[in-house]
């Protein structure tokens, strides 16, 4: 299977069961709907089921592209020496395609709820991640810190040293979805935990162009936040752990 394929396979289960995971609890006579974001048990169920969505995606495609299912992974990966520059479009271009095409199947899992909910912000929130206030700077501040500690823990999780003082090998997807779990509890309050540019982004394309019954708008304002944010954090941890080494 090549890159392109087994990023685009992995990132649509990631987006599938997660962004799922949010229309069960936003959306009107879902079984699970809490109708509301803030709640604390909608919550939880939101975060742990990224979490699990993250650990599915991995195992599926761990094997035939190294599962990185986040462009701040591949960039980190890449600065690292661990990923060739000719590849970074085929790993890219998949998580996009990937995103795009679990947001799809999500709405089309809850297609008739759509038009039974009446706030289109919660119909959005199903796709992508927002503010809980909307400060740009401290938004996207919120978004590299989580997503520092997101790729430092993957990378030092892969890195064959703990690989071979812990007996993780066989796990490890799952411990790396523990830890998107822990970002979510603990970073996840201010704007949704994004921490990965095409889980946002692909969704959010996938919001504009599908014919979801009373849609409001994207939110094309904020959506750089969580594409900017990730990278730039994606970056400095792979930095930090390049220097934990010399």
């Amino acid at each position: 299977m090549n890159i392109f394929l087994a990023e685009t396979i992995g990132m649509a289960i990631l987006i599938l069961l997660g962004t799922g995971c949010v229309a069960q609890v936003l959306l009107k006579d879902s079984k699970g709907s809490t109708g509301v974001l803030s709640s604390g048990s909608g919550w939880l169920v939101i975060v742990f089921g990224w979490g699990f969505a993250v650990t599915f995606g991995v195992y599926a495609v761990a094997w035939a592209s190294g599962a990185h299912l986040n462009p701040a992974v591949t960039i980190a990966l890449a600065i690292l020496g661990k990923v060739p520059m000719e590849k970074l479009p085929l790993y890219f271009g998949g998580q996009m395609f990937g995103a795009m095409i679990g947001a799809t199947l999500t709405w089309l899992a809850y297609l008739p709820h759509w038009e039974a909910t009446q706030d289109p912000g919660l119909k959005l929130a199903v796709f992508s991640t927002g503010p809980g206030i909307r400060n740009m700077a401290g938004n996207v501040i919120c978004e590299i810190i989580g997503t520092v500690m997101l790729v430092l823990g993957i990378l030092f999780l892969i890195d064959p040293n703990v690989q071979k003082a812990t007996p993780i090998a066989g796990l490890t997807p799952l411990v790396i979805g523990f830890l998107v779990t822990a970002c979510g509890l603990s970073l996840g309050g201010p704007t949704g935990f994004a921490i990965n540019p095409a889980r946002d982004l692909g969704p959010r394309i996938a919001h504009a162009i599908l014919p979801i019954a009373g849609k409001g708008s994207s939110d094309w304002g904020y959506a750089m936040v969580p594409v900017i944010g990730p990278c730039i954090g994606g970056v400095i941890a792979a930095f930090i752990y390049q220097a934990c080494w010399l």
